[in-house]
């Protein structure tokens, strides 16, 4: 500071012409060799807002109101989303009851070609009149009208037949029911009613005694095989056994397909049973028959 000091002495007791000329006016530059630093601004005093003071009826601040404000979740400026609500099941689902059948409900099949379906279930069992069951082997996929048509077939037709034949039923051998292909499996055909859960090949009825009653055997009784066949003929759109289409000499499709006008098929030949013992020789020519050499001359004649 002392420095400093004397120098503002020396310059300050310069004068004349040469103390004119050496004179700048920036004296900060000349004794420091750099600018004159800027002045700084005062800070401004802004006051700071205090809070209101506690209403006079607000609730008195327990332990407790912290942990509710931590508690509770700040506002959302998006909109809550609507919970969906459960699908309601169909009237055929209620119906189809533990009582009629073992059939619980499986998810919907959405498949390619439209293959699948909707409110389908399980058919494990037909549960009869008396509480016995009667088991499906596998079990079907099937829609539940298809599976409740057949759970009413099986209590109110099959049972009693078989009953009124000395025997109790006590299970269906199921050939096949949902399987996502065409018609007769060929190839690029339309879709089959297996496609859309709506159809069952049945080979043969199981009984209590283990005996198994294939419905296209023709050594069954005829009359057992042509009470089947009016049976389903009665209760399904579409029945196809042998004689129809070759595709189905060892088993019986049942289906409920929807036609125009409410067209039905029921294509099943119930072929006569065959002989116990298969002849060996050709049966003895009648005596009314004429003799071999006019019957010639007759065919010769025409």
């Amino acid at each position: 500071m002392v420095t400093i000091a004397a120098v503002l002495l020396a310059l300050c007791a310069q004068s004349g012409p040469a103390a004119a000329r050496h004179y700048s006016p920036d004296l900060w530059s000349d004794l420091f060799g750099t600018s004159r630093p800027k002045p700084r601004r005062a800070a401004l005093r802004i006051p700071v807002p205090l809070p209101k003071p506690r209403p006079a009826d607000a609730p008195a601040a327990g332990p407790d109101a912290a942990a509710d404000v931590k508690r509770t979740p700040a506002p959302s400026d998006k909109p809550a989303e609507p919970i969906a609500a459960a699908p309601q099941p169909s009237a055929c689902r209620r119906a189809l009851t533990e009582a009629i059948a073992i059939a619980p409900s499986i998810p919907d099949i959405h498949g390619a070609g439209g293959c699948g379906g909707v409110d389908l279930v399980r058919l494990e069992a037909v549960v009869l009149p008396d509480k016995r069951q009667v088991s499906v082997k596998p079990a079907a996929i099937l829609r539940c009208a298809m599976a409740s048509a057949i759970a009413d077939w099986i209590r109110t037709d099959i049972a009693p037949l078989a009953a009124g034949g000395g025997g109790a039923i006590s299970g269906l051998d199921n050939f096949d029911s949902f399987e996502c292909r065409g018609r007769n499996r060929i190839a690029g055909a339309e879709l089959s009613e297996h496609g859309r859960a709506n159809a069952l090949d049945v080979r043969a009825l199981k009984l209590a005694s283990g005996q198994s009653i294939s419905l296209t055997d023709r050594t069954v009784p005829r009359e057992l095989r042509e009470s089947v066949l009016h049976s389903v003929c009665a209760r399904f759109s579409t029945v196809l056994g042998p004689g129809s289409d070759w595709y189905h000499e060892d088993h019986i499709h049942l289906d409920l397909m929807e036609r125009h006008s409410n067209y039905r098929i029921c294509q099943w030949n119930v072929w006569d049973s065959l002989p116990k013992i298969a002849p060996l020789l050709p049966a003895a020519r009648p005596d009314e028959a004429p003799p071999r050499e006019a019957a010639a001359k007759s065919d010769a004649a025409k």
